[in-house]
């Protein structure tokens, strides 16, 4: 075993330290494990910065200011044990209790985009709810994933004196997270990442909560407010360097509006390219032979990109965006990168349409900006995604863009329940605020009754 608490080399010591622990923390009583997430969000605020340099030194990918940012709120907003409260119904057929019980041991598979936040986020949800927790890193996070462990543990040990609340492996194969996942004392499967790790998880044959890849697509029509429109896509789509599954990575434009957004974009810092000569550019450096995302620039600074693409600028760029057609793989492949594709519609109707098509069935995440509440409900009943974001950045849904108007609109069915909500990772990231969508939109309305009064 490594000397780092909850550490193994050994995939079956894993499991059974795993399956030890949960017969002591499952008798901790609700205001037990209450204290332990307590405690865990106590302690791991001191280590924010040195998790955030940590997992950028590893990974590579990303900046460290937005890192430390997405640790803090991993910490800070994950839901704990205030949403697994019993509860009793009543009526004429008599009284209902409902409780929530643990799992039992879950595995928990981390993606290399964000493996800390990911890692804490499982680890809080999962914990609250009684379970025990065996971590399964991405291989370009292994140190910081395995240190960020034994600090739980201590923190947990130091408590509770239970060991192994949390472990991991000291190597990461895929064969040792497909042993992980197949085996008989395992019950629950946690998977954040690409449609590989989702389908392996599926096919395991436990309970999966599984969040896989995503193409987040955005409408902008014709009476959209252009001038936030193109602050909001600034803000998502460059945000760690784009490689959050939840950002901006395609927008649809109406073509009436189109050269409006440009503008908007480039005042905004954006780097904007509509020449092919350029294009190519890029395209050669960012995409392999079979026309798939070069990963050696997964999360790299957009700065970076233009200087080995061989594209000389006069200043600093934290995002470019890229105008082609629909078909390019710009637009449908993901390319955690820096880069957002621009596509024209010549109106509303083919950019809903156009937008279903680029967001391929992912069921993520999208959204619109338009001033028009029918266009508004029709877009989130055509794309069906688990989060929809009505005229707002992608970020504001998980607190870091200040006024919250994420709208969730349609759930996954099989995270509608509180216990759902309490393991699924991109939920545990939606905080929706109605109030402050009626707001925008009521207060938005008012403004031109009086602009036409005036007139």
């Amino acid at each position: 075993m490594n000397n780092q608490k909850g550490v193994f080399s050994d995939v079956n010591d894993a499991i059974y330290a795993a399956t030890s622990s949960f017969k002591l923390y499952s008798k901790l009583s609700l205001r037990d494990k209450e204290e332990v997430i307590r405690e865990i969000r106590r302690k791991l605020v001191d280590y924010i910065d040195l998790l955030a340099e940590m997992s950028l030194k590893e990974t590579c990918m990303g900046n460290l200011e937005d890192k430390k940012l997405k640790i803090k709120l991993a910490i800070e907003e994950t839901p704990g044990t205030e949403i697994l409260m019993s509860e009793i119904r009543h009526g004429d057929g008599g009284f209902t209790l409902f409780e929530y019980t643990p799992y039992g041991i879950a595995c928990a598979i981390q993606p290399s985009t964000n493996p800390c936040e990911t890692m804490i986020n499982n680890t809080i949800a999962l914990l609250a709810a009684g379970n025990t927790v065996i971590n399964c890193p991405h291989p370009r996070a292994m140190n910081v994933s395995k240190f960020l462990t034994n600090i739980i543990n201590t923190i947990i040990s130091d408590l509770t004196g239970i060991e192994n609340v949390v472990v991991t492996l000291d190597e990461c194969k895929l064969a040792y997270i497909k042993e992980i996942m197949n085996h008989p004392d395992v019950d629950l499967v946690v998977s954040t990442g690409g449609s590989d790790n989702a389908r392996s998880a599926v096919s395991c044959g436990k309970k999966v909560i599984a969040a896989g890849p995503a193409n987040p697509t955005f409408i902008v029509d014709e009476t959209a407010d252009i001038k936030r429109a193109a602050d909001c896509i600034t803000r998502g789509a460059s945000f760690d360097n784009n490689i959050m599954c939840i950002t901006e990575k395609n927008i649809i434009v109406v073509d009436e509006v189109a050269h409006k957004l440009e503008e908007e974009l480039k005042k905004n810092g954006v780097f904007y390219v509509k020449d092919i000569a350029t294009m190519l550019k890029l395209s050669k450096l960012l995409l392999t032979e079979d026309m798939k995302p070069n990963k050696l620039y997964g999360g790299k600074d957009a700065d970076v990109i233009l200087k080995d693409a061989g594209i000389k600028t006069d200043r600093s760029y934290k995002l470019i965006a890229v105008e082609t057609v629909k078909i390019h793989p710009f637009v449908t492949e993901e390319l955690l990168m820096p880069l957002v594709s621009i596509v024209r519609a010549k109106d509303f109707d083919e950019a809903l349409e156009m937008a279903s098509d680029v967001e391929q069935g992912c069921r993520h995440t999208s959204g619109i900006h338009s001033n028009r509440m029918d266009r508004l409900r029709l877009a989130e009943r055509v794309m069906k995604t688990s989060i929809f974001i009505k005229n707002g950045c992608s970020l504001d849904g998980i607190g870091i863009c200040g006024v919250r108007i994420v709208w969730m609109t349609t759930v996954l069915p099989h995270f509608h329940s509180l216990k759902g909500a309490a393991f699924c990772y991109p939920l545990s990231w939606v905080i929706t605020t109605i109030a402050y969508f009626i707001y925008y939109l009521f207060f938005s309305q008012l403004s031109k009754r009086k602009e036409l009064r005036s007139i």
